[in-house]
């Protein structure tokens, strides 16, 4: 199976990353007919969601890693 046969939900992000470098290079040069053209976009617009979901993920992660880090305030002045 190559890189465009394989479902996008099932891709990590670098190699969605890669696919979607490698879709935007191809669209770039030319030359596909329209069929192929639009397929391969169609592609890179998956891909590129594929991304965002990745990194939307990564961000909720650190956001919860940091409030986990913060202390807790008690509301109690003379607590320490």
């Amino acid at each position: 199976m190559n890189a465009s046969e394989t479902p996008v939900e099932d891709l990590g992000y670098e190699q969605a990353r890669d696919e979607l470098v490698d879709v935007v290079r191809v669209l770039e040069q030319g030359g596909l007919d329209l069929d192929a053209s639009l397929a391969l976009w169609e592609r890179g617009e998956k891909l590129a969601k594929r991304c965002e979901f990745h990194l939307d993920g990564a961000r909720r992660r650190i956001e919860k890693a940091l409030q986990e880090d913060e202390p807790e305030e008690t509301g109690h002045a003379g607590d320490a």
